[in-house]
């Protein structure tokens, strides 16, 4: 497997879009090569929300890839716009230039493009390993109130005001976050231009990753706050019953915005993922060997 060197990186999506990337290296050399963690952020963040997450991924060895979002923090939209299919290929892009074979961390949205690559892969190779945070599968047909909401002149308005700002953004999180914390969850959502913010909410209409998701034979780890408002634990619960190799962690006290609330908690799925993965490949690898199983 191959890292990408160090640095703040602009790649180019199939539409002609700038994706913003940065890519991390721990300080410390290990005798065991660690595969690439792709961090992709949920709609309305940036890969700032993903700061927690990365420093204790390095302390553990694991080279980190974060990238914005098309129309988020430093990307650009591209010709093709917002939509599913299109982060979806942004992700493949990412994933690609991170050396094809990483561990993807999904938040939100960004847990929907990953198990959409991950489910229809193209050619070549693919993720290992799956972390789905506050994710799910199916059932995310936001009304369209709520999508000309994210929008609003007047709620736009409104998020740029921190104190009220935080409020309205409140019941995405658990009660235990701290305020700095929610302070940087009000910064990135209203940093997200509002037509991008309202198409991120329409692109997922209609969509079911169930069945093609039931085929997938990497490790999966599926991680839900159980207070979380925007998408119900449930739905997390529902998806990791019906993969292959997957497990479900639910999060006591814990919102939406798991990066932030529980980083502790997505670094031992990455874990759990990364030693699964490990242990399969040294089953295939007897089997090879043997020749039997």
């Amino acid at each position: 497997m191959t890292t990408p060197e160090a640095g703040e990186v602009f790649l180019t999506a199939g539409d002609g879009g700038r994706l913003a990337l940065s890519v991390l290296r721990p300080l410390e050399r290990r005798d065991e090569e660690l595969p690439v963690v792709v961090l992709a952020h949920g709609w309305g963040g940036s890969r700032r929300i993903w700061s927690l997450v990365t420093d204790r991924l390095l302390r553990s060895g694991f080279p980190v890839v974060s990238y914005d979002l098309r129309g988020h923090g430093a990307s650009t939209v591209g010709s093709s716009g917002v939509s599913a299919e299109a982060m979806t290929a942004d992700l493949a892009t990412v994933v690609s230039y991170a050396g094809g074979a990483p561990i993807v961390v999904g938040h939100s949205g960004g847990g929907f493009a990953a198990l959409s690559l991950t489910a229809a892969p193209g050619p070549g190779t693919g993720p290992v390993g799956l972390v789905l945070v506050a994710s799910a599968a199916h059932d995310q047909d936001t009304p369209e109130k709520e999508a000309a909401m994210m929008e609003a002149p007047l709620f736009s308005w409104a998020l740029r005001r921190p104190v009220l700002g935080r409020l309205l953004l409140g019941q995405m999180t658990g009660t235990a976050l701290d305020s700095r914390s929610r302070e940087v969850n009000r910064q990135v959502f209203a940093g997200t231009a509002p037509a991008v913010r309202a198409a991120c909410f329409r692109s997922s209409r209609g969509m079911d990753l169930r069945a093609a998701s039931a085929a997938l034979r990497i490790p999966v780890a599926v991680l839900a706050g159980e207070k979380d408002k925007v998408i119900r634990p449930e739905l997390g619960r529902e998806l990791a019953a019906a993969l292959p190799d997957a497990t479900f962690t639910p999060l006591p006290g814990a919102g939406h915005v798991l990066p932030l609330e529980s980083p502790d908690a997505v670094v031992a799925a990455v874990l759990r993922v990364h030693r699964a993965f490990v242990g399969r490949s040294r089953s295939d690898e007897t089997v090879h060997r043997t020749g039997s199983r």
